[in-house]
């Protein structure tokens, strides 16, 4: 195994850690005031615009994609090259991922408009998502049942002539209500008489369709996301067939291949968060002063920034060779480390978050720091893309076939 980064790589890292200093931690103070003067909280700060033109100006575009275009600004990294990168804008997770263009969802549904996606699909969606000029939504969770199945999504897709006709409800729809959000990916069932996992299909919906309903943004723990995680009703939502993906039936394979390279991004930006919760820590700790000494001379806060180190040293190895695996051997074959992470790197990144918010005292829980939204935004990625248990799920099945190869056919 090789970790080593590549010459592109360190190339891109240098360029990527310039464009952080100068542009994009500088505006943070000004997407906050700008955000707040819209008293808007799905309101498009034109900041954000800014970056994505300083972006694509210095290259820095589209690093996420596995292939090389010159005419989408994409480099062509491997999974490898592009974990450094994707760790470095966790640092600013509000605005970096997006300023690069390499945001979820919007990156897994690039992915699959492009794998399972007609020329039409194509050209009306992917093209100006890779350009920046819009943006997507994925449309898998259910707030009926327990989505963590792909099996038991409800949303109907039913055949009439060249139509299908969607009946349901969605909900956690990240990006829904983004003020550039134009088209959804949605998966539902078009046979409920075949084999469980033939059962569901994925389909292109523009959002303005007749019948799409924006019921309402979701506040994950107080805070309403500027992207939106909309509840989404659909009645009656007629599609044409030139809609599918892929064919009938192929939708839980697409949901496995899109999730698999969306759960490691956020797993590398897990990384970032984790970083700089571990500086601001440092910087807190050192600069106040409790009973005459600095916060920084305390024995357990000394532990909280040497187990910090250690864990963060031990989850980017993971990741590093999760990546490896994936360019060497193919995502399926890197299922087990694929789900060690998403499990371990949010675990970890919480636990650090946390102690930086016990060192800043009562500052620590309010928006004068970043660490109260990174914690809210990490604990959701215990359940996004699979929760933790879902994963580890996955794990012990390798485990106990490791042992009995017949494991699954006894139970």
């Amino acid at each position: 195994m090789n970790f080593a980064a590549s010459p592109r790589a360190l190339e891109y890292r240098d360029k990527l850690l310039d464009f952080m200093d100068h542009h994009v931690y500088p505006a943070e103070p000004v997407y906050a005031a700008q955000m707040a003067d819209a008293g808007d909280p799905y309101f498009h700060p034109p900041i954000l615009e800014d970056l994505k033109s300083e972006a694509r100006k210095r290259g820095l575009w589209n690093l996420f994609h596995p292939h090389a275009r010159e005419d989408w600004g994409a480099p062509g990294l491997s999974n490898l090259d592009y974990a450094p990168l994707a760790e470095i804008t966790g640092r600013s997770p509000f605005l970096a991922p997006e300023a690069i263009n390499c945001n979820a969802p919007d990156t897994g549904n690039m992915e699959v408009l492009e794998l399972f996606g007609t020329a039409e699909h194509k050209e009306k969606w992917l093209k100006p998502l890779l350009a920046g000029e819009i943006a997507s939504a994925f449309c898998m969770t259910e707030p009926g049942v327990a989505s963590s199945d792909a099996t038991n999504v409800e949303l109907r897709m039913d055949a009439d002539g060249d139509d299908y006709v969607l009946n349901g409800r969605k909900w956690f729809a990240t990006n829904a209500l983004h003020a550039k959000c134009k088209v959804l990916i949605v998966m539902g069932k078009t046979d409920t008489t075949a084999a469980p996992h033939r059962q569901q299909s994925m389909m292109v919906v523009p959002l303005d369709t007749p019948g799409v309903t924006l019921v309402r943004g979701l506040p994950v723990f107080g805070y309403l996301d500027r992207e939106g995680h909309a509840e989404i009703r659909f009645d009656d939502v007629r599609v044409p067939k030139t809609a599918l993906l892929a064919g009938e039936g192929d939708g839980f394979m697409i949901s496995q291949a899109r999730l698999g390279p969306g759960r490691i991004h956020h797993c590398m930006r897990s990384i970032g968060a984790a970083e700089r919760a571990l500086d601001l820590m440092i910087a807190r700790a050192q600069s106040r002063v409790t009973f005459g000494q600095p916060v920084a001379t305390r024995s357990n806060v000394q532990d909280w920034i040497a187990e910090a180190r250690i864990e963060i040293e031990m989850i980017r190895l993971l990741t590093l060779k999760t990546a490896w695996l994936m360019d060497t051997v193919g995502n399926k074959a890197a299922r087990t480390e694929i789900a060690a992470i998403k499990v371990a790197a949010p675990q970890i990144a919480l636990k650090i978050i946390d102690r930086a918010i016990q060192v800043h005292g009562g500052g620590g829980m309010t928006d004068d720091f970043p660490l109260a939204s990174f914690y809210a935004h990490q604990r959701t990625l215990r359940l996004a893309d699979g929760p933790d248990e879902v994963h580890k799920r996955t794990i012990a099945q390798v485990e106990l076939r490791r042992i009995d190869p017949d494991w699954n056919v006894k139970r």
